[in-house]
């Protein structure tokens, strides 16, 4: 019985130890096409348009509107889709799009717009033509320079790290409409063989195939 219930023993560890490996490997980032690791810096304007017929934002929550004095206040939720152009001017050429959200994360019940942004900046022409930045962090609307992370990314983009500097170019504190200069600062893998977007693409045919070519699995590579 002793010699049965070691071999059961041995025989559960050595499965598991199987099981831990099938999971998960080490590779190099070559095996993947990602040589070449490159800093980039992108600089663009970010329009938040809360008034008039072509508002980019939308209150979807505020539980304490109208029961403080400040004008957006502790816990309200913003949805935005906000144009990116490469100039302040509303006119300049569109260069993308911010989604996502911020939320307001301050209890003074003043002016002072204290938030926690977290969106993607999608890319809709030139170099990188279908490739998005993720970025989530503080922003305190009333420093001069605010500084934001950039938690990761897709298509040329893939693997990214880095951070933007968001510098106010005009604002109306009081209706809320902002125009932002954003200056990004970003590394990727600038060499990333099949798989890197193509600029000459149109902006809905991604030069890219959200990592299915990266699957082993015959069942997974179909999805």
């Amino acid at each position: 019985m002793l010699i049965s219930k070691t071999f059961l023993i041995a025989v559960t560890l050595f499965a598991s130890v199987v099981a831990a490996v099938a999971y998960h490997e080490d590779i190099s980032p070559s095996s993947l096409g990602f040589v070449e690791e490159k800093l980039t810096h992108i600089r663009f304007f970010f329009h938040d348009v809360v008034t008039g017929p072509n508002a980019t934002i939308i209150i979807a929550l505020s539980p304490l509107m109208g029961k403080s004095k400040a004008p957006l206040p502790f816990g309200s939720l913003v949805m935005l889709e906000d144009p990116l152009t490469e100039g302040p001017e509303p006119d300049s050429k569109l260069i993308g799009k911010a989604q996502g959200f911020y939320t307001m994360v301050t209890q003074r019940e003043d002016i002072d717009l204290e938030l926690v942004m977290g969106m993607t900046i999608t890319f809709t022409s030139g170099k990188f033509n279908g490739s998005t930045l993720s970025l989530f962090g503080r922003n305190y609307i009333f420093d001069p320079v605010r500084e934001m992370p950039i938690v990761g990314g897709t298509g040329a983009f893939r693997f990214a790290r880095g951070f933007v500097r968001a510098k106010t170019y005009t604002v109306d504190y009081y209706k809320g409409d902002a125009i932002v200069e954003y200056n990004v600062y970003v590394f990727y893998y600038a060499n990333q063989g099949s798989v890197t977007s193509s600029s000459h693409h149109h902006h809905h045919q991604e030069g890219f195939s959200n990592g299915i070519e990266f699957m082993n699995d015959p069942l997974l590579s179909k999805i």
